[in-house]
C-alpha cells in the first residue's frame, strides 16, 4: 500500500508544481495584455482569464488537495517520520508552499476581476518562488539527515540570486528585442 500512496503523492506534487510554475506566467501575460490597446487588450484578457481559470480549478487546486491528502496518508503509514528533524523542516516548506499557493489564488481572483496590482517584472520574480521551494523540499527528502544546513541555505540563496540575475538579463534582452 505504501508504494502506491507514495506514487500518487509524487504524481500530484508534480502536477501541483506544474500549475504553480505556469499560473504566474499567465499572470505576467495578463498584466502585459492590460497595457495594450483595444481590441487586442480585451481579446487577450478574456483568453488569458479562461486559461488561468481552467489551469487553476482543473489542475492546480485538485493537485494541491490530492498531494496533501496522500502526504497525510503517508505520515499515517509512517508515523516515525514525524520524529525526524528533516521532516519538520520539510513540513515547514510545505506550509510555505501552501502560503505561496494561497497568495497565487488571491492574485488569480484579482486578475479575474481585471484588477492589476502587480507589475509583470514583480510577477517574473514571484514566479521563482515555487522553484526555490521545490529545490528545498527535494533536497530535504533525498538527503534527509545527511543534509548540511549551511550548505543548503547557501545553495538556496545562491539559486535565488542566480534566478534574479537571470530575470534581469531577460529584461535587458526584452528591452533590446521586444519580440524575445
Amino acid at each position: 500500500m505504501y508504494d502506491y500512496v507514495k506514487a500518487l503523492h509524487l504524481i500530484f506534487v508534480i502536477t501541483w508544481f506544474a500549475g504553480l510554475f505556469y499560473i504566474p506566467r499567465l499572470f505576467i501575460y495578463h498584466i502585459e495584455a492590460s497595457q495594450k490597446t483595444s481590441p487586442e487588450k480585451e481579446i487577450l484578457t478574456e483568453q488569458l482569464q479562461l486559461m488561468a481559470k481552467r489551469l487553476w480549478h482543473i489542475i492546480t487546486w485538485p493537485s494541491a488537495i490530492l498531494a496533501t491528502l496522500f502526504g497525510v496518508w503517508l505520515l499515517i503509514l509512517m508515523p516515525g517520520w514525524l520524529q525526524q528533524p528533516w521532516m519538520h523542516v520539510k513540513l515547514g516548506f510545505v506550509v510555505l508552499l501552501m502560503v505561496y499557493h494561497l497568495k497565487n489564488h488571491q492574485i488569480f481572483k484579482q486578475l479575474q476581476r481585471n484588477e492589476v496590482k502587480y507589475t509583470s517584472n514583480f510577477m517574473r520574480i514571484w514566479n521563482e518562488g515555487a522553484t526555490l521551494i521545490l529545490f528545498a523540499i527535494v533536497f530535504l527528502v533525498i538527503l534527509k539527515n545527511a543534509f548540511n544546513w549551511i550548505f543548503g541555505v547557501v545553495g538556496i540563496v545562491v539559486l535565488g540570486i542566480l534566478l534574479v540575475l537571470g530575470i534581469k538579463l531577460y529584461k535587458r534582452i526584452r528591452k533590446r528585442n521586444p519580440n524575445a
